[in-house]
């Protein structure tokens, strides 16, 4: 017995349906208690021991990004984000991921070379809303969110998203 086209088309777009529709309910889930316009505020002692003293002291547009150790995504964009710190501030937040030892350990078997806050009782990720990793901020001159991208992005998107903070 041979299936209609009409059948296979019918069963192909309810497929699709049904994955965008998964898709759009766990991107609400993710991102339905981000925080938008005024960045919070953010200060705390980095790994490499220096202290941050709020989103000031960052040269803008700058990149708040939040990662976790066992997050399979966040360790493919290590590298991306090692690049874009080269050209821009980046700040890090290692969330749920264990102790100021664990943390750093990683950091240095993975080349992670821009600045990391250990967010050891994860009181920042609760302050942005961060859920899912990784999420990265995108602020602006007056410490203004502009963009959230939240699960793989690429370096390309991010550059493109602080070059358009001059223009929003």
């Amino acid at each position: 017995m041979k299936t209609s086209p009409v059948k296979i088309l019918k069963s192909i777009l309810i497929n699709v349906l049904i994955f965008v529709s998964a898709y759009a309910a766990a991107h609400f889930y993710q991102t339905k208690d981000l925080v938008v316009g005024a960045a919070p505020e953010l200060s705390g002692v980095l790994l490499d021991g220096q202290f941050l003293q709020g989103l000031e002291a960052l040269e803008k547009p700058a990149i708040i990004h939040f990662w976790a150790t066992w997050c399979k995504i966040c360790q493919f964009e290590h590298d991306s984000i090692n690049r874009l710190s080269q050209d821009y501030s980046v700040i890090s937040i290692s969330s749920h991921s264990g102790g100021y030892s664990e943390v750093k350990e990683f950091v240095a078997a993975n080349g992670v070379n821009y600045p990391v806050l250990n967010d050891a009782s994860n009181s920042v990720s609760e302050t942005w809303g961060v859920k899912a990793f990784p999420t990265s901020f995108i602020i602006d001159e007056e410490n203004n969110i502009r963009f959230v991208e939240v699960g793989l992005t690429t370096e390309f998107g991010l550059r493109f998203r602080l070059w358009m903070t001059r223009f929003l």
